[in-house]
């Protein structure tokens, strides 16, 4: 099983990144993005998730999964390798930072925050950014 889930990290929004202040993802149409799920759990509920949790949910929201088929997707979801949250648009697009404790649970925090800089510049955690959008 693979994993994307990290420890003692905290994901700084990527070097292009559009935005100065977080901004919370907008619903397209009837249907909430990717973006709006992952945001949705993380904002209302902070460090109560993992990565893996937020994205297989998201996953088999998006894929409309029943109970039953559960355990047997979440398998086969992580038998292969999955984007992290440096890919996440939370990161990439709408200036959303993530910080992973000890034991995995994350947080998001916005790029303009005092308590975003604050882990961005915190040398006892991993510091990564996000991906970027474009190449160059």
């Amino acid at each position: 099983m693979k994993t994307t889930n990290y420890t003692n990290t905290f994901i700084a929004v990527a070097e292009d990144c559009p935005v100065v202040a977080a901004e919370v993802p907008p619903q397209k149409g009837s249907d909430k993005t990717v973006a709006n799920l992952q945001f949705e759990m993380l904002h209302a509920q902070p460090y109560q998730y993992t990565s893996d949790e937020v994205l297989f949910q998201v996953f088999a929201i998006k894929n409309d999964l029943s109970p039953d088929e559960l355990e047997t997707e979440r398998q086969k979801f992580f038998s292969k390798g999955q984007a992290c949250f440096r890919a996440s648009p939370l990161t990439k697009r709408y200036g959303w930072g993530v910080h992973h404790r000890e034991d995995g649970k994350m947080a998001l925090y916005a790029v303009e925050s005092a308590e975003y800089q604050k882990l961005a510049e915190d040398k006892n955690l991993k510091n990564v950014k996000a991906m970027r959008s474009k190449r160059g």
